[in-house]
């Protein structure tokens, strides 16, 4: 059995974990918030996730695509492809910052120790693993990575379980919370989930496009699009569930999940700490790693200099606050990722006719 397809699954969900998942505060503002309803907008952004990966995956192999960049060359032409780069690569600096905050609100929330500690702890890890090519702490992440999604998953089922909190005391409580949408035109959970979906398609489509290039058949990339869109679908599903049967103590945390942990036992919070950490750390080093390689060759000096640089003015700009900065930087990196799925919906429409006109034409012919 060809495994490609699993392989490409779980990468394609190792991206979207660190930056749109495990910390809750994603989920909470882009989902829970919206009450039960919100249960209806994981199915919409797991279907999303399904059918953009698949496209991704399909096409990135069909044009064995080196970079992200011939991908969006194919969807956009060459002007309109560079420009969307440029954009993109801006807010992929800005889920690095993101990440460098979500650090600082763990060793804030867990170890009663203040936000910048942790921001600089994240800094230097990053610097080191960019300069340094610390390759054996990523790659100890990537092998860890099943099993700190499975202690994701264990205590949200079980803090499910455990709540006794009332539907009506769960309704209330969500109206307490911030939705991403709110402020705009149309306050909505189908507008959450799409900007959850297309956001958290912004931030994979790089890694994406270079895993579904390096796959020769592209039906088994289009199959390991769908998997890992559909296992993300389940995630959100499950943690949703989970946040919402305890909301009525979540409002106003910066972490939910490591809230429900510590609920649990000491152990475990401090287990699920170190498992958010690795996580964040894992999206920071590729968010960075990105946007540097847009102005200089990896491994060079310039490179070094300019991730230092780069982190630096990360470190700074992430003391905005965790929850702020989703609320922010997010909904807008989302309208990049909207973009992107428009491109690709078009994209595969025109596909299908295409296919459809071959086939009537064929079929004519041999009659």
């Amino acid at each position: 059995m060809n495994k490609q397809p699993f392989l490409i699954a779980m990468t394609f969900m190792s991206i979207i974990v660190g930056g749109g998942f495990a910390s809750g505060q994603e989920v909470l503002q882009f989902f829970t918030g919206y009450g039960l309803v919100g249960v209806a907008g994981t199915l919409v952004s797991g279907l999303l996730f399904a059918f953009l990966g698949m496209q991704i995956a399909r096409m990135s192999s069909s044009l064995q695509a080196r970079s992200h960049k011939e991908v969006l060359v194919a969807l956009f032409g060459r002007r309109a492809g560079l420009a969307i780069d440029l954009v993109l690569s801006f807010f992929l600096f800005g889920v690095g910052v993101v990440m460098l905050a979500g650090s600082g609100s763990i060793f804030a929330q867990q170890y009663g120790m203040h936000p910048l500690f942790g921001g600089v702890l994240l800094s230097v890890l990053v610097i080191a693993t960019l300069c340094l090519r610390v390759r054996g702490i990523i790659n100890l992440i990537s092998a860890i990575m099943p099993v700190l999604l499975l202690l994701v998953m264990t205590i949200t089922v079980y803090s499910f379980f455990a709540s006794d909190a009332t539907l009506d005391a769960l309704n209330a409580a969500s109206g307490e919370v911030a939705t991403i949408s709110d402020g705009w035109p149309v306050s909505h959970w189908f507008v959450g989930a799409l900007l959850y979906a297309s956001f958290n398609i912004a931030v994979g489509f790089p890694m994406l496009s270079v895993i579904g290039g390096l796959t020769e058949d592209s039906r088994q990339a289009s199959l390991g699009g769908i998997l890992g869109g559909l296992g993300l679908g389940v995630l959100i599903f499950l943690l949703n569930i989970g946040l919402f049967a305890n909301l009525d103590r979540l409002v106003g945390v910066e972490m939910p999940s490591l809230m429900l942990a510590s609920a649990l036992s000491p152990a475990v919070a401090l287990l699920m700490s170190l498992a958010l950490i690795c996580m964040i750390y894992s999206t920071a080093v590729g968010m960075f790693f990105a946007f540097t390689a847009r102005f200089a060759a990896p491994e060079t000096t310039r490179f070094k200099v300019l991730s230092v640089l780069f982190t630096g003015v990360g470190l700074v700009l992430s003391q905005f606050g965790f929850s702020a900065l989703i609320g922010t930087v997010y909904p807008m990196l989302g309208v990049v990722g909207l973009i992107l799925i428009l491109a690709l919906g078009y994209r595969w429409h025109t596909a299908r006719r295409e296919a459809r006109l071959r086939l009537a034409s064929s079929s004519y012919f041999d009659s």
